[in-house]
């Protein structure tokens, strides 16, 4: 990797652990340059200005992780409930990048930044999507394998599953407690054996 390319690598790792423990409004450039040991001028010859830095941290931070987390579990093959379950379970238990106490770096991104910045909320809403998606894969597979049942509308049972994956980090943000992800799953493990 070229020195310029590791210098912009660097720059959205530690401002995306910025603006993952403080937010994204409250997280300034100099804050940035703080942490990362770099100019203004390195700062503004890789981005004309912090949403620009923001779109890339989605872009080239988040989507790599979000799809190693998010989407190739469910394309493991398998049992569906467990599946889902199981890429859930590690999500909110195991996962060492996503901390009870900040919540979701996706969700905090749209609450603060969707409703001002069209740019923002097209990337965010790939990420979603994509998820979606993804979901609503594993469950037709699902129907296909025969542990689902045809009748099951998987769009609906996958903005469900996200609903709850979005408020229960919420919830844990406010608690700053991993036990009320163990409710949370108890109740989706109840949910999704209904699917069978």
């Amino acid at each position: 990797m070229k020195k310029a390319a590791i210098t912009r690598l660097n720059i959205l790792q530690k401002a995306f652990e910025l603006i993952y423990e403080k937010g994204y409004l409250t997280t300034s450039i100099d804050e940035i340059l703080a942490t990362t040991a770099v100019t203004k001028g390195a700062f503004y010859y890789h981005f004309k200005n912090k949403d620009e830095m923001g779109i890339a941290i989605i872009n080239e931070l988040l989507k790599p992780s979000f799809k190693a987390t998010f989407l190739t579990p469910l394309q493991s093959g398998g049992d569906t409930i467990q599946t889902i379950y199981d890429m859930m379970r590690e999500i909110l238990m195991d996962n060492e990048i996503l901390k009870v106490e900040y919540g979701c770096p996706a969700s905090n991104l749209t609450q603060e930044m969707a409703p001002w910045n069209a740019e923002f909320t097209k990337a965010l809403n790939d990420l979603s999507l994509e998820w979606k998606d993804a979901i609503i894969g594993c469950i037709e597979n699902g129907k296909k394998e025969g542990n689902i049942r045809p009748e099951v509308k998987a769009e609906q049972v996958a903005i469900f599953i996200m609903s709850g994956y979005w408020g229960i980090r919420n919830i844990g943000k406010l608690s700053n407690s991993k036990s009320v992800y163990l409710v949370y799953l108890q109740q989706l493990k109840d949910y999704l054996e209904t699917l069978r």
